[in-house]
C-alpha cells in the first residue's frame, strides 16, 4: 500500500487482508427510508413472533438510534459462494436440505472476528472511536450495505451483488471517523422477478416485501410452535432454512466460489444429511453433530420437527421406524410433527410401527 493512500483505500485493503470480500463507506444517516419501512412492515405483523425486532424497534431505525455519537458506517462483506447447486437436493426427499450459509462454520464468529480486527487496527490508527455489529444486534445491515455501496437490495430484499450474486455474510462498523462515502449501489434487478416466482410459499408477495409467517426460513428457523399445516408440504425435504429466492438469481454466475471465505466451507455430514440418521440423533448426539454450527441455536426440539415434517413430504417406507420413535415423544411439537408424518407415509407404517409396540395416530 502507496504511503500517500487515503484512509478509506487503507482501510479496503486491511479488511481484504482480514477475508473481507466487500467493503464500502457511508455517513451513519445515509439510508433514512430503512426506518419507516421497518415500522410499516412490523405494523403489519410481518416479523411474526421475532419480538426482537419490535422490541427495539427505534434503535434499529438508524444508527443515530442506536449510538448518537456514530458520523460514518463501514459496511463489509464475507463471502461464502457455494461451489454447487444449492437446489442439487430438491428430488432427493430421504435426505435434508440445509441453507448454504449454515453448512459451515457459524458466520457470527467469523465475522466477528473479523470486524474486531478490523476495528482494533482503526482505533490504533486513528484513536476514532467504533462499534462493530453482525446480525444479534439492532442493526439494518442490508440498507446500510446498500447505501455505502457494497450492493443493493433485490427484489427477495437480500443484499444482492455483482461480484458475489446474494452470498454475502454482512458486518457494519460504526465509527466517529468522517468517512468519504461511496454513495448508494443502483439496483440492477430490471423487471427480473425469479426470486418471487421461486418461493414455494409465496412469501415473496410484491417486489422488495416479505412477510417472514410465510418464509421456510423462519418456519425452520425462528418459529417455535407447531409448523401450520398450510406450508408442511411446500417445505419438502428443507431442515433448515431456504435457499431457494437465492439460487434462482442470475447474478450468482458472478459469484466465484473460490472467493469464499474458508471458514463456510460445508462440512461433510451437513451437505447431504440423512433424515433417518437425523431423526435418530438425542439431544447430546444434536449438540455434539452442530457444534460450532449456527444450526446449534434452534435446539434438538424444532430440528426433530423439521425432520419430521420432511420425512413426512418423503413418501419414504424406510423412515417408518424413525418417525415412530418420536410419537411418544415428551415435547409436544415433536410428538405432532410426528403423528402427521406417520399419517403421510405409506400404509405400511402401520404394520411397521406395530412391530416396534407403537401405536399411530391420526394428523388432520
Amino acid at each position: 500500500m502507496p504511503s500517500d493512500a487515503s484512509l478509506e483505500e487503507r482501510i479496503r485493503s486491511k479488511a481484504a487482508e482480514l477475508g473481507f470480500a466487500a467493503c464500502g463507506f457511508a455517513r451513519a444517516d445515509a439510508a433514512p427510508e430503512a426506518g419507516p419501512g421497518l415500522r410499516e412492515w412490523l405494523a403489519e405483523g410481518r416479523h411474526g413472533e421475532m419480538a426482537w425486532m419490535e422490541a427495539r424497534a427505534d434503535e434499529r431505525a438508524s444508527p443515530n438510534g442506536l449510538w448518537p455519537e456514530a458520523r460514518s458506517i463501514i459496511a463489509l462483506g464475507m463471502s461464502y459462494a457455494p461451489a454447487t447447486d444449492p437446489l442439487a437436493l430438491a428430488g432427493a426427499p430421504s435426505l435434508g436440505r440445509v441453507s448454504v450459509y449454515a453448512q459451515g462454520g457459524d458466520y457470527h464468529k467469523a465475522v466477528k472476528q473479523g470486524l474486531k480486527a478490523l476495528g482494533r487496527w482503526l482505533a490504533d490508527e486513528t484513536g476514532c472511536e467504533l462499534k462493530v455489529f453482525v446480525d444479534t444486534a439492532p442493526v439494518m445491515e442490508k440498507p446500510l450495505a446498500a447505501a455505502a455501496g457494497i450492493g443493493w437490495q433485490g427484489k427477495h430484499s437480500n443484499l444482492l451483488s455483482r461480484e458475489h450474486g446474494n452470498w454475502l455474510f454482512l458486518g457494519i462498523v460504526m465509527t466517529t471517523l468522517d468517512l468519504t462515502p461511496d454513495g448508494a449501489a443502483s439496483d440492477h434487478c430490471g423487471s427480473c422477478s425469479r426470486c418471487m416466482t421461486a418461493c414455494p410459499t409465496g412469501a415473496i408477495d410484491a417486489p422488495h416485501r416479505i412477510d417472514a409467517r410465510r418464509c421456510i426460513s423462519y418456519l425452520t428457523i425462528e418459529h417455535h410452535g407447531p409448523i401450520p399445516v398450510e406450508f408442511r408440504a411446500a417445505i419438502g425435504n428443507r431442515i433448515y432454512g431456504c435457499d431457494d429466492c437465492l439460487a434462482v438469481c442470475p447474478w450468482n454466475r458472478f459469484a466465484e466460489a473460490g472467493r469464499a471465505n474458508r471458514a463456510f466451507l460445508p462440512r461433510r455430514e451437513l451437505v447431504a444429511p440423512r433424515l433417518a440418521d437425523l431423526l435418530a440423533l438425542d439431544d447430546g448426539g444434536f449438540r455434539q453433530l452442530f457444534a460450532g454450527s449456527p444450526i446449534k441455536r434452534i435446539g434438538w426440539a424444532r430440528m426433530m420437527r423439521n425432520c419430521l415434517i420432511a420425512a413426512g413430504n418423503s413418501g419414504d417406507p424406510g423412515l417408518i421406524a424413525a418417525v415412530g420413535r418420536h410419537l411418544a415423544s415428551a415435547d409436544p411439537v415433536v410428538a405432532e410433527a410426528a403423528t402427521w408424518a406417520a399419517s403421510r407415509l405409506p400404509a405400511s407404517l402401520d404394520r411397521g410401527l406395530a412391530g416396534d409396540g407403537v401405536g399411530v395416530g391420526t394428523a388432520r
